[in-house]
C-alpha cells in the first residue's frame, strides 16, 4: 500500500514537472519585445531580426507545444485549447518566416497559395502528429461544431500587413473572449483595412470577410454582442461607430444597409524594419 503511494505520488510530481504553461509566460516575454504597434495599436509590425537573436528562445517554447499529447490537450477547457492553439499558430508562423528571413518580402514567397503553399508545409509536430498551418486553423480552429468562434480570424496572424495584426502579449483562457473583442475592434477601427466610404455609400472591408463569409454569417455566439448576426451587415452593424464618422453614415451601417466592397489585401511581410 506504501509502495502503491509512493508511486502515485511520484507520477503526480512528474506530470507536475512536466505541466504545460498556461499562462505562455515564453512567447508573451518574446512578442512583448519583438512586436511593435503602430496606428495607435490598431496594427502591429513584427521585429523578425530580433526574433532572430531570440530564435533559441523561440525553438524551446515551440518545444514545449509540441510536446503536448492529444490526450492531454482534450482534457483542457475549450478556452485554453483555444489560447494553445492560436499561439502556436502565431510562434509557428514566426518561425516559419526565419527561416528565410531576411531574404523574403512576404510569406508567399515560400511557396505560392496553388503550389507548395507555406501554409500546407508540414513542418512541425503538434497533438503528437506531424501538422501544417492550415490544419491548425481551418481544421481544428474552424472545425464546424468544435469553437464557432469568428474572431478567431483576428488572433491568428498570417506574417502580413492585411492580415489582422500579430497581439502583444500571448492569448490566455481567462481573458481570451476580451483579447479577442479588442482585436477584432482594433483591426475594424483600421480605415485601411476596413471603413464606410462616404463617396461611394459602401462599407469596403477587408477580403477575409469575403474569404470566409460563412463565419460571419452562421450566428455563433451572438458574436459582437445582441442577437446572433447571420449576415455581414448585421455583423458590422455592431461596429458602427468604428466604421464611419457622420452620425448619418453611421446610421446607414448601424441599420445595416451600407453594401459591401472588398478591399486588396496587402501581402507584404509586417515586418519592422
Amino acid at each position: 500500500m506504501i509502495r502503491a503511494l509512493l508511486l502515485a505520488a511520484a507520477l503526480g510530481l512528474c506530470t507536475a514537472a512536466h505541466a504545460f504553461d498556461h499562462s505562455h509566460a515564453a512567447w508573451d516575454a518574446l512578442v512583448k519585445r519583438h512586436v511593435k504597434l503602430v496606428d495607435g495599436g490598431k496594427a502591429s509590425q513584427v521585429r523578425y531580426a530580433d526574433f532572430a537573436r531570440d530564435r533559441a528562445a523561440l525553438k524551446a517554447y515551440l518545444a514545449e507545444v509540441s510536446r503536448v499529447g492529444e490526450a492531454e490537450f482534450g482534457g483542457w477547457p475549450k478556452a485554453q485549447q483555444m489560447a494553445f492553439l492560436i499561439n502556436a499558430y502565431n510562434a509557428w508562423t514566426v518561425e516559419l518566416i526565419l527561416t528565410k528571413y531576411p531574404d523574403l518580402k512576404s510569406i508567399r514567397d515560400l511557396g505560392n497559395i496553388v503550389f507548395n503553399s507555406p501554409w500546407k508545409k508540414k513542418f512541425f509536430t503538434l497533438l503528437g502528429r506531424e501538422s501544417y498551418l492550415d490544419q491548425v486553423e481551418h481544421e481544428i480552429l474552424r472545425k464546424p461544431g468544435a469553437y464557432d468562434e469568428p474572431r478567431v480570424h483576428y488572433a491568428v496572424n498570417c506574417a502580413s500587413v492585411g492580415c489582422p495584426m500579430l497581439r502583444e502579449e500571448a492569448f490566455v483562457a481567462a481573458r481570451l473572449d476580451a483579447q479577442l473583442e479588442e482585436q477584432a475592434r482594433r483591426f475594424i477601427s483600421d480605415r485601411t483595412r476596413n471603413r464606410f466610404n462616404p463617396r461611394t455609400g459602401k462599407l469596403e472591408v477587408s477580403e477575409i470577410f469575403k474569404w470566409f463569409k460563412e463565419d460571419w454569417t452562421s450566428g455563433y455566439r451572438g458574436i459582437g454582442g445582441g442577437p446572433p448576426a447571420t449576415s455581414r451587415e448585421q455583423y458590422f452593424a455592431r461596429y458602427a461607430d468604428l466604421l464611419a464618422d457622420s452620425p448619418a453614415d453611421r446610421r446607414l451601417v448601424a441599420e445595416a444597409k451600407a453594401p459591401i466592397a472588398h478591399l486588396d489585401y496587402d501581402w507584404s511581410l509586417n515586418d519592422a524594419r
